[in-house]
């Protein structure tokens, strides 16, 4: 393993040259450097230009990468070892979008070999499950076809799906999603639905996550108290999980499950059955196009020299802004209405994945990891927090994400890439003014990432380009992307707190905690008029 990062010889030769960067021009945008900084891949072109990066800062992050022994990390991860070190797994989300392979491998075979072959075999039965429901092959306990689907999870096995249903749209059946145990969520998700017509999903690795227990048993009570029929639970149920047993516990006919492996984390999940809706939605041709683009994003990757590989300088241009120019935080602006939830799910790979303090040795990291991402609409955000990033004092790393082709008069998206284009040249150049208050700084860093257009295929690679680079910034970090043991404390501490609010429980410990559930209690009788 090699030394921690602060201690390496080019993290300090950076923190150099940033010391130094008050004092230096911004880089000359010339035709040299657009083509230099600038990567076509796939239907993706990545614009990095607008980095505060000259040559002799692009050679210190790339001794940084070598130092860092991420070549090293990227052939760990690619050949199925268990890079995830606190949980003892492979990392192998790659091969649920993999090419199909010659044969199976065997039984025996370790896990990295075995996985694109499980995969190949899950996919194939879960696409052909959403075929048959798409073309009404598949109908409800009724005889009745499939009208809408009702997708019950939370974190990563909630956001991709739903960013790629909202994002691609689809001639399936309607496909809605329910995550939030708050009590406005569940009835949106079901008004107007007819259980006859219904399917629901449950997707839960562990089938143990409260929020999406809670909401499949009120969907459950939902459709046996429409229909004062138990048995339908098994026709109009399927699942998404390890625990298998507990699915069927639950009434989930077996026929109407799909594993998810434990080498598969919940946010690297959107390829394998956990994306059953975006199969629905789709159909079985898109569906495989989104696994195409990100399989385009895995071969780069895989073989591409780090001073050509797009992840890597991503990840480098990430821990650049973030460890050495202060940038806390990045914000994800797409320029397409489409993609609002991108921001979402970037949110959870990135902060999920690199939000740890603890190195892979075990000892406290004397480096910061991941940002706060965050991002919105656009061009809503102009309107909003764009005040922020053109004179705010905190620097932010931005990235802007746009179709070359988009919905819609042409005129319409000429006015949209025009905003995008001209936000990255407004952070980039500022504008000189006498007044101190119109004075813009500029200098402030963006990358534009360019879809020709928002197919599944180049919403695939744009998803893999993001997993990838997450997973080169948590090598560089020398963090574990792939546990999540901070999510677990919120969860255990929550089940005596609302033991306490039934009034089944003891009062909380925390003095603090205890004063919150008397005022609740009381405020909520005072509500209800009791």
């Amino acid at each position: 393993m090699p030394r921690p990062p602060e201690q390496l010889p080019a993290w300090q030769r950076l923190a150099a040259l940033a010391a130094r960067l008050p004092d230096r021009d911004l880089p000359l945008l010339d035709a040299d450097r657009l083509a230099r900084y600038s990567v076509r891949l796939g239907p993706l072109l990545v614009a990095f230009g607008r980095q505060r990066v000259d040559e002799e800062t692009r050679q210190a992050l790339l001794a940084l990468a070598a130092e860092s022994g991420l070549a090293e990390a990227i052939g760990a991860l690619c050949a199925g070892e268990p890079v995830n070190v606190t949980e003892g797994r492979s990392a192998l989300h790659m091969a649920l979008r993999a090419a199909d392979p010659a044969e199976d491998a065997a039984e025996a075979a370790p896990a990295g070999a075995r996985a694109p072959a499980e995969a190949r075999r899950e996919r194939e039965r879960f696409l052909d499950f959403a075929e048959a429901v798409r073309n009404g092959r598949w109908a409800g306990d009724a005889g009745r076809p499939i009208e809408a689907v009702v997708h019950i999870g939370i974190g990563g096995s909630h956001l991709g799906p739903a960013l790629a249903v909202e994002a691609l749209g689809g001639d399936g059946p309607e496909v809605r999603f329910l995550a939030n145990v708050d009590g406005a969520a569940l009835p949106a998700a079901l008004a107007g639905l007819d259980p006859a017509t219904t399917l629901a999903i449950v997707a839960s690795k562990s089938f143990a996550t409260e929020e999406t227990l809670a909401n499949a048993a009120a969907v459950r009570s939902w459709f046996v108290e429409r229909t004062c029929d138990p048995k339908i639970v098994a026709r109009h149920f399927a699942a998404v999980t390890a625990n298998a047993s507990a699915a069927a516990g639950f009434g989930i006919a077996p026929a109407q499950c799909w594993p998810l492996w434990d080498w598969v984390g919940g946010r690297f999940s959107i390829w394998s059955a956990a994306g059953l809706p975006v199969a629905v939605a789709l159909g079985r041709e898109r569906f495989l196009a989104l696994l195409s683009g990100a399989r385009e994003v895995d071969a780069h990757f895989q073989d591409a020299a780090l001073a050509d590989n797009l992840p890597a300088m991503l990840a480098l241009l990430a821990v650049w802004n973030g460890n050495f120019l202060g940038a806390a935080t990045h914000a994800v602006l797409p320029y397409d209405r489409r993609l609002r939830r991108l921001p979402d799910y970037l949110q959870q790979l990135e902060m999920e994945s690199n939000g740890k303090s603890t190195r892979l040795d075990g000892k406290p990291s004397r480096v910061d990891t991941a940002p706060v991402v965050w991002g919105g609409e656009e061009t809503n955000g102009q309107h909003a927090y764009h005040q922020l990033l053109h004179q705010g004092t905190r620097p932010v790393a931005v990235d802007f994400i746009a179709c070359a082709a988009g919905p819609g008069p042409a005129a319409r998206h000429n006015a949209l890439l025009a905003n995008c284009f001209a936000q990255g040249e407004a952070l980039w150049h500022g504008r000189d003014s006498a007044d101190p208050h119109r004075r813009v700084a500029g200098g402030r860093p963006s990358t534009t990432i360019l879809l020709d257009e928002l197919s599944p295929r180049g919403l695939g690679a744009l998803l893999a380009l993001y997993e990838h680079k997450v997973f080169c910034t948590g090598a560089i970090w020398q963090v574990n992307p792939f546990d999540q043991w901070g999510v677990e404390v919120g969860k255990q501490l929550a089940a005596p707190v609302r033991s306490a609010l039934d009034g089944s429980g003891e009062a909380p410990k925390d003095p603090l905690t205890r004063r919150l559930v008397a005022a609740a209690m009381q405020r909520r009788v005072a509500a209800l008029g009791l």
